[in-house]
């Protein structure tokens, strides 16, 4: 069973577009809007007058009125053409390729300097290792040195 039509009127107070619709959905559709007008009031069901009975003579199609504009003239519209989403623009397109060029090179800079820092780092950890086997030696020399004269006062 098909859904019964309502009348929806909507206004931005120069002109009011009704239409016939079987639901709010339908309706905002039709109109080429996508914020819930109803939501805030904008829009309304219509109970009665001409533009509703236009609207049942002509479901789907938007009425259009004149308010503070064309006074009083009724017609039959089509909903407005939402905009075409256009590409990116050249300027736009030429910054982002600037910048992808910048970051190449930031990563290529902060690699090499990763790179020497963690040279940098191997050469102090060799550093190191030959510091504490040099002084490991030194203090078992020493120590020997100690056992023995110790040895030669107990003896």
């Amino acid at each position: 069973m098909a859904r019964a039509l309502k009348v929806f009127s909507y206004s931005d107070g120069f002109h009011s577009w009704t239409v016939a619709a079987t639901s709010r959905a339908k309706a905002l559709e039709a109109w080429g809007v996508k914020r819930d007008l109803f939501k805030d009031g904008a829009a309304v069901e219509a109970a009665e007058g001409p533009d509703r009975q236009a609207a049942l003579m002509a479901p789907g199609e938007l009425i259009e009125r004149g308010l503070s504009v064309d006074i009083g003239r009724v017609e039959k519209t089509r909903a407005p053409k939402a905009a075409k989403k256009r590409g990116p623009s050249a300027k736009d397109m030429a910054r982002v390729e600037a910048l992808e060029s910048e970051l190449a090179a930031l990563d290529a800079t902060q690699q090499a300097e990763t790179q020497g820092l963690e040279a940098r780092r191997a050469a102090l950890e060799r550093e190191a290792s030959a510091l504490a086997n040099r002084q490991a030696k030194a203090t078992d020399a020493l120590r020997a040195k100690l056992k023995t004269a110790r040895a030669k006062l107990s003896g």
